[in-house]
């Protein structure tokens, strides 16, 4: 009963080399050969068995797992331990077949080395080629009509703070107090416009990227 079950699982572990599941893999010593040698003409093994043993006996390395099946259809009371039958024998190792790229692999990875080089080429000349997107100021529609509105706020508040500070001073005097609204319309707008003149001069005085980069350098 024994014998038999020991046949079914050296069966199994043998369609399972055929299958081209090899595993690890061994070096053949001297003992391991002697072994496939008396297995392969053993007449209480399996023919499969005998016949594997006798193909594998020739190598210079063989299947675990092959070896093993073997071992475990050989008769229990003849065949050698395993720690006897491993002794000496080293594990071989085989580096997988390095896979191929496809075609969209190779092309994305050009056009990401095709990038970095861009990138790079930008970050040594960023010093000597002027900054793209610097405009003059005011130059948008936005900035031009945020500005219009803030001059039309102060000239507007201008004309409050001066119509009340009149209308105190000269006893609610219609005229006068109209007066002091106009007076604070004007101070607001020349506020604003001296405003203005100071943002554009200190825009202009705003050195380039590749001035400043000189002067550091000397």
């Amino acid at each position: 009963m024994n014998r038999n079950d020991n046949s079914n699982s050296t069966a199994a572990a043998v369609a399972t080399e055929g299958s081209g599941n090899i595993g690890l893999v061994i070096s053949t010593t001297e003992t391991i050969r002697s072994f496939l040698m008396t297995a392969s003409t053993d007449p209480n093994l399996p023919q499969d068995l005998r016949d594997l043993a006798s193909s594998l006996s020739p190598h210079s390395s063989l299947s675990y797992k092959s070896l093993k099946s073997i071992w475990i259809g050989f008769d229990p009371k003849t065949r050698p331990s395993l720690f006897r039958l491993f002794s000496g024998s080293n594990f071989i190792f085989t580096s997988p077949k390095p896979r191929e790229k496809s075609e969209e692999l190779k092309a994305r990875l050009r056009k990401l080395a095709e990038v970095a080089e861009k990138k790079e080429y930008e970050e040594l000349v960023k010093d000597i080629t002027p900054k793209k997107g610097v405009e003059e100021p005011f130059s948008s529609y936005k900035d031009q009509l945020g500005l219009g509105l803030h001059v039309a706020v102060t000239m507007f508040t201008g004309y409050l703070v001066g119509y009340a500070a009149f209308r105190a001073l000269f006893s609610h005097n219609v005229g006068m107090s109209a007066a002091g609204g106009i007076l604070g319309l004007v101070g607001g707008m020349l506020v604003e416009t001296l405003l203005f003149i100071i943002r554009s001069t200190n825009q202009d005085r705003r050195p380039s990227p590749f001035v400043s980069r000189i002067k550091k350098d000397q």
